[in-house]
């Protein structure tokens, strides 16, 4: 039990590196055993390419000249059931069973219909011993953005927003001001690397005129969504500078200028963040950060369309704003990132 947790904790450290890359398809890391020495790994690198089974049975092949009767005397750890159905790549379970490796090591199942336990079926008529739920819990939250996607058909939404020590969010004037730190700052750009999408509204976008990229850190740029139902902001604004794919949610109009998309939702006054949700699952946007204003914030807060919560405490005081959003209950993590404190919540059911 413990080595079999050694390897598939092995699977998720591969795996991660394929954050910001695979989605809308889940992360997955393969390492591949004979003899208790790993022979080959491999992970799912970016969308439409090999999954991890294939790149870690490849990697076999490349460092072994004798890989066919290794793999017949190995076991493959892999931390989501391998596929059973032709997509983008053919079926990995046919990969393992056409390599004869004799036994399979999985974290957890993959709740997609086409696969739920459909891939360790074929493996076992086939007579490949597979073995389940080992590190289960940490598998499913590898991929918590997956799953909910794939259970809910809404994207994983976080929200994220800065406060000052006394629980201001923003001035009153509707200026700009900065209340984290840098070290906040290249965080939350890490943070927009790992993610589908990052959403505001239409206040924050004229206030603080946003580009909502990846600066301060290595990694693609997220899709920018923004909240605009009368199609009010100047086109000057940053957001419409074509530099990244780019949603306004309006009232008025769906069309397609260049990188940006205008969409219009029929219904701004009832269940906004589910009309909204619902969209950027059928455009298999995964996940999104919801970065503000205020008003955006609460919308999905007291709608209850949220799985994480990120807010920067600042040390800094001010004698007047906005207020932030309010969280009742304690926070799920705590951590200190330069002068700021981060906590964390996790809305589960």
């Amino acid at each position: 039990m413990v080595q079999h947790q050694f390897y598939l904790d092995r699977c998720i450290e591969l795996a991660r590196l394929g954050a910001g890359s695979v989605s809308p398809n889940p992360m997955v890391g393969a390492v591949i055993v004979c003899d208790n020495q790993i022979i080959g790994e491999g992970y799912h690198m970016a969308y439409g390419h090999a999954h991890a089974e294939v790149n870690a049975i490849n990697n076999v092949f490349e460092n072994n000249t004798n890989a066919k009767d290794l793999l017949k005397r190995s076991t493959i750890y892999v931390n989501l059931e391998p596929c059973s159905h032709f997509g983008k790549t053919p079926p990995c379970a046919d990969l393992i069973i056409s390599n004869e490796i004799p036994s399979v090591v999985i974290g957890c199942r993959d709740s997609y219909d086409q696969i739920n336990g459909k891939g360790i079926e074929k493996l076992q008529n086939a007579g490949i011993e597979v073995i389940e739920h080992i590190l289960t819990d940490k598998c499913l939250d590898l991929n918590k953005r997956f799953f909910t996607r794939i259970q809910k058909q809404r994207p994983y939404i976080i929200l994220k927003w800065a406060q000052t020590s006394n629980g201001y969010f923003a001035p009153l004037d509707g200026s700009k001001k900065w209340i984290s730190s840098n070290e906040a700052k290249q965080m939350v750009h890490r943070w927009r690397s790992e993610e589908d999408a990052v959403l505001v509204g239409k206040n924050t976008a004229l206030a603080d005129d946003p580009i909502l990229n990846v600066r301060e850190w290595f990694g693609r740029d997220p899709v920018r969504i923004v909240i605009d139902r009368r199609l009010e902001l100047s086109k000057n604004l940053n957001i419409f500078n074509q530099t990244q794919d780019t949603i306004i949610f309006n009232s008025i109009k769906t069309e397609i200028d260049g990188r940006v998309k205008y969409l219009e939702l029929e219904n701004f006054d009832n269940l906004l963040p589910q009309l909204i949700a619902y969209q950027l699952y059928l455009m298999d946007i995964q996940s999104i950060i919801v970065e503000g204003g205020s008003k955006t914030l609460n919308l999905f807060l007291e709608s209850g369309l949220w799985d994480e919560a990120r807010v920067f405490i600042s040390p800094a005081n001010w004698d007047n704003g906005i207020f932030a959003p309010e969280l009742k209950a304690n926070p799920d993590e705590v951590q200190k990132v330069g002068p700021d404190i981060l906590k964390i919540w996790h809305n589960t059911p």
